[in-house]
């Protein structure tokens, strides 16, 4: 069995839950508020948003 993978978005924003892309965002601030709020639930996970713009990743 293989485990689905989700490709990098061509544009917008992505959040990166412990290595694997979970949502895909229009705006910084909604991958931001939507990662925020992943993390004061379960703040073990480590969450980046991806930007496709520029192809880099920003910790929370």
């Amino acid at each position: 069995m293989f485990a689905a993978t989700r490709e990098l978005p061509a544009s917008g924003y992505a959040l990166e839950v412990d290595g694997r892309l979970k949502a895909e965002f229009a705006t910084r601030d909604g991958a931001r508020a939507g990662g925020e709020e992943l993390k004061k639930r379960f703040p073990m996970l480590q969450i980046r948003i991806y930007d496709a713009q520029t192809q880099a990743r920003e910790d929370i």
